[in-house]
């Protein structure tokens, strides 16, 4: 049966993480020739190379891949439980890292959040970036959750637990001294310009499919990939927007912007993307237990004017 030495695998990860023999050797306080050592030893164990030397530089083989690929489990893992343990023992505050897709309502992520927010032994760190670097720090246990408006790429091998946490119809937003009695959609984007999430949202892909059936040419003077721009534009140009309510809804409750009609058709979903974990957090677990209350909680004022 083959058995590791923990010292040495923890030696090789280091060297990989570092970049080099002379980098690992500074981080550790030792020679470089004596991590040679090491590493050699720990080869002729597993009984095969770990490195080829090109130029100086050394380069993983396919089993120093396969290698590297364990350290990283085990070591994350350990200073998970560390972190973990720490907690329970020492910390009197728990923390939590939330990374959320860059053009998220920021609306929503704090009413995701907001089971948390009035707790002073809670440390929250938020992250906004991609979805491929936002799953990369979930896989990586940097992250331990991810908010998205969209589920995680199906994969058996990943892991990823996407849940539907919340989902709200899409509103025909405008200003008040545009107009503010009801419109009927999607008649009114024959004659009034509009401004629209882009091409990469799920929103403007649906909204782009019921035009087409329609047979209608909107006239789009503005679109945008953050939702935040969306809404200043919203109350800065004389047109409608497409927009999810919650995203607005600050400037709805202040009769800043008026609902003119809802998309029955349209959908924004928001997910929550968790990965299996052997010390789960326990602050995710309670946000995920509270989203039930936040469809109440994010429903904007409607209007009762009628429809012209």
């Amino acid at each position: 049966m083959l058995t590791f030495n923990f010292h040495h695998l923890r030696i090789f990860w280091l060297i990989t993480q570092s970049g080099g023999l002379t980098a690992a050797a500074k981080q550790l306080n030792v020679s470089p020739s004596t991590l040679s050592i090491q590493l050699k030893e720990l080869e002729q164990r597993i009984g095969s190379p770990l490195f080829m030397r090109e130029r100086r530089q050394l380069i993983l083989t396919e089993t120093g891949r396969v290698v590297r690929d364990h350290c990283e489990v085990i070591f994350k893992t350990a200073s998970e439980l560390t972190r973990t343990l720490s907690r329970k023992t020492t910390r009197p505050v728990l923390s939590i890292r939330v990374g959320a897709l860059a053009t998220l309502s920021r609306n929503f992520q704090l009413e995701f959040l907001r089971p948390l927010l009035g707790r002073l032994d809670v440390e929250i760190e938020l992250r906004s970036a991609s979805l491929h670097d936002l799953l990369s720090g979930l896989r990586d246990h940097t992250l331990d959750i991810v908010l998205a408006n969209l589920p995680a790429p199906h994969a058996a091998e990943t892991g990823w637990h996407s849940t539907l946490v919340h989902q709200q119809g899409v509103s025909v937003i405008g200003r008040p001294e545009d107009g503010r009695g009801r419109v009927k959609f999607p008649d009114v984007l024959r004659k009034m310009p509009i401004m629209v999430p882009s091409s990469q949202s799920n929103i403007r892909v649906t909204f782009d499919l019921l035009m087409a059936q329609h047979k209608i040419e909107p006239q789009i003077i503005a679109e945008a990939d953050d939702m935040s721009m969306l809404r200043l534009l919203a109350g800065s140009r004389q047109a409608l927007t497409l927009v999810p309510p919650v995203v607005v809804r600050a400037e709805l409750s202040s009769g800043q912007l008026v609902e003119r009609c809802r998309v029955p058709e349209l959908q924004e979903r928001f997910y929550a993307i968790t990965r299996e974990r052997r010390f789960p957090n326990p602050l995710v677990h309670e946000l995920l237990s509270a989203t039930q209350l936040l469809s109440k909680s994010t429903r904007p004022p409607r209007s009762r004017s009628r429809e012209h």
